[in-house]
């Protein structure tokens, strides 16, 4: 295995890492009449993982480690296949926008800060929509359980989905700019980032 992979697959684990440690403890639970849901910042080091090496890596880095989260907590066990398939496409979603249709690795300036804001943004626009709509269709029709099914579709679930969306797009974009400098004066981590 030559430098370069190991270099991205310990990248990826250290992203995988990073997603389950802030969708586990950087997290605030709230109890609702529908059960707890919570606020995190899992889907940030998705999507920062999307932007740094591609799509699905970044997929694949959230779905793992957020994935895990949930595999250890009795409460939540029973969501980590949707987990699993939901914060994949986040993190595909985020890297071809970044990578196909921004090319974010060629941009500079304004241009970068808009092209990588909007490349987030597709990622967490998806999870806004598809979250509670997957989630109804989870609890409905493959565990056939109608109350927790319509909770997802309460409006607290959506605000908290939308807030953890806004926090993630803020906090990815500002970690990414912040490390994109470095990016360019090392060729190893450069290197990282997918080709056109």
């Amino acid at each position: 295995m030559n430098n370069k992979k190991i270099l991205k697959l310990t990248m990826t684990a250290l992203m995988t890492a990073l997603c389950y440690i802030s969708f586990k403890y950087l997290q605030i639970k709230i109890p609702t009449p529908a059960g707890f849901t919570s606020f995190h910042l899992g889907n940030t080091f998705c999507v920062l993982a999307a932007l740094l090496l591609g799509g699905p890596i970044g997929g694949i880095a959230g779905a793992i480690g957020m994935g895990i989260g949930d595999l250890l907590d009795p409460a939540y066990v029973i969501v980590a296949p949707k987990t699993l398939i939901l914060k994949f496409m986040i993190g595909v979603i985020t890297g071809f926008f970044a990578h196909k249709i921004f090319h974010i690795k060629d941009r500079e300036g304004k241009n970068l800060v808009a092209a990588t804001v909007a490349s987030v943004s597709a990622g967490m626009i998806f999870n806004i929509i598809f979250e509670p709509v997957f989630s109804f269709f989870y609890y409905q029709f493959l565990l056939g359980n109608s109350t927790k099914a319509a909770s997802y579709l309460a409006i607290g679930k959506w605000i908290t989905t939308t807030t953890n969306g806004i926090l993630a797009i803020v906090i990815a974009s500002v970690l990414y700019l912040g490390i994109r400098a470095r990016l360019k004066n090392n060729q190893a981590l450069k290197d990282l980032a997918p080709n056109k």
